[in-house]
């Protein structure tokens, strides 16, 4: 953990607590994580940007030091975050990986943000939009096989052919945290595109050129959907550029908003 940080709670609208640490001066900026980790999925960026911006880093509902509701939906996640943008000292950016991307997204019309930064929301469009990975990993999971579960996510979302080949899988892969991904990804397959209005808010737009296809034609399928935004490419990486190159990826951030 960032010895400079504090941690702090808001309460949702459903009175869920949502926790989050807060580091850093200068203009702030939300951090989302995606569907597997926590807001420890931030550190290995956080001390490219600490220095430029103060940081709001939220473990989101279910997961973490937050609490959960009895009820979960993707709305209820956008009001998560428009709890954490009010209270916040300024008018932030929010940055969201992966989930933490569709959340920013659906939440952007009715925060007040300064800019949005997304990478590689899971927007499923064209061939892709039939996917049924909920249900499969759902039925490993009934099966007794968290493992196998939590593998068949990470393989398919994060540009990953062998999971068994990673320094850290299993034991660093948060194999707890497999129900709340499961509900995650069924709301990332009710997702629709054409819900969201075209947003006022600066957007930037980023893609690993190694991403899943899945996801590298949502992301361009938003660019197209949306009028203020534009589209970077980042070479040589994939899904889970927030650990492979975490200063590449705060030079774009810091040149970008």
């Amino acid at each position: 953990m960032p010895s400079e940080s504090t941690v702090h709670t808001v309460q949702s609208a459903d009175e869920t607590t949502i926790a989050y640490e807060h580091e850093g001066d200068g203009q702030p900026l939300i951090l989302l994580h995606g569907s597997s980790g926590t807001r420890r999925a931030w550190d290995t960026l956080r001390p490219y940007l600490a220095d430029s911006f103060s940081l709001y880093v939220p473990d989101r509902r279910g997961r973490g030091d937050s609490s959960d509701g009895e009820e979960y939906s993707l709305a209820r996640e956008a009001a998560d975050l428009r709890a954490l943008v009010e209270a916040v000292n300024g008018t932030p950016t929010v940055f969201g990986h992966s989930f933490g991307g569709l959340v920013a997204l659906t939440a952007a019309a009715e925060i007040t943000i300064d800019h949005l930064v997304l990478y590689e929301p899971p927007v499923l469009v064209g061939e892709h939009s039939d996917d049924n990975l909920a249900a499969r990993m759902e039925a490993r999971l009934e099966a007794g096989q968290r493992q196998d579960a939590m593998r068949l996510f990470i393989e398919e979302n994060g540009s990953v052919s062998d999971v068994a080949r990673l320094p850290w899988w299993p034991e660093e892969a948060n194999l707890h945290l497999t129900e709340t991904v499961i509900r995650e990804s069924y709301e990332v397959e009710a997702f629709d595109l054409s819900d969201v209005p075209d947003l006022a808010v600066p957007t930037t737009l980023l893609t690993g050129e190694q991403s899943p296809d899945h996801l590298r034609a949502g992301i361009t399928r938003l660019n197209n959907h949306l009028t203020k935004s534009r589209l970077i490419e980042m070479e040589d990486v994939g899904h889970v550029v927030t650990e492979s190159t975490p200063d590449k990826l705060a030079s774009i951030i810091k040149s970008n908003i």
